[in-house]
């Protein structure tokens, strides 16, 4: 009987260590492409964490040059491996750098989305644009496709994380695509407010 009082013990520990988790399940944008990877926006807010929700840690699950196809082949393994009570999304910007269909853009992070919720966990939608050479039409059904899965599937995004940064050189890299180490901490003020709501 004592044993197995203790085993539950530790099975309920087990759990509960594993509801503290989050995953972010990104492309370059969130892997710190260029820059080393402390100064990037995933450690800065696991620094937030650190100082504010201690008892929460971030596994970082992103791959520069990965797609929503790409995400979606992994999001089981990383659920599986992390048993996160949050996962961020931030996928999208190369398949419309590829001009992939944003219908596909949609079923992919959509499945993402389910898969999360029905493993238990929140999603947190980080929103993507395209340059504008790509067309009005498109680059409008593109980034659309984030506010749509937000009202459909009941989760929150976070509008375009490089609002103030993409037109902005001093905060972009040499290549124009990515953010400098400048421009983490701005993205940081665009996530913080909708994870917090998540966190609380």
């Amino acid at each position: 009987m004592l044993k197995y009082l203790v085993a539950m013990v530790f099975a309920l520990v087990s759990v509960s260590a594993a509801a503290k988790s989050i995953v972010v399940l990104g492309d370059s944008l969130s892997a710190a492409y260029g820059i080393e990877v402390g100064q990037g926006w995933v450690a800065l807010i696991q620094n937030k964490l650190q100082k504010q929700y201690s008892d929460y840690t971030i596994n970082n699950e992103s791959i520069s040059g990965d797609t929503s196809a790409g995400g979606l082949a992994r999001i089981d393994d990383a659920l599986t491996r992390h048993k996160p009570s949050i996962v961020v999304i931030e996928l999208g910007a190369n398949d419309g750098l590829r001009g992939l269909s944003p219908a596909i853009l949609k079923s992919n992070l959509a499945e993402i989305t389910r898969r999360a919720q029905k493993y238990g966990a929140k999603a947190l939608l980080l929103s993507m644009r395209i340059p504008p050479n790509y067309g009005k039409r498109y680059t409008e059904m593109f980034y659309n496709v984030y506010p749509q899965l937000s009202k459909e599937l009941g989760v929150s995004y976070v509008p375009f994380i490089l609002e103030d940064v993409a037109l902005a050189k001093q905060l972009m890299q040499a290549d124009g695509l990515h953010p400098n180490e400048k421009a983490q901490a701005m993205i940081v003020e665009k996530i913080w407010p909708h994870l917090v709501k998540l966190l609380e």
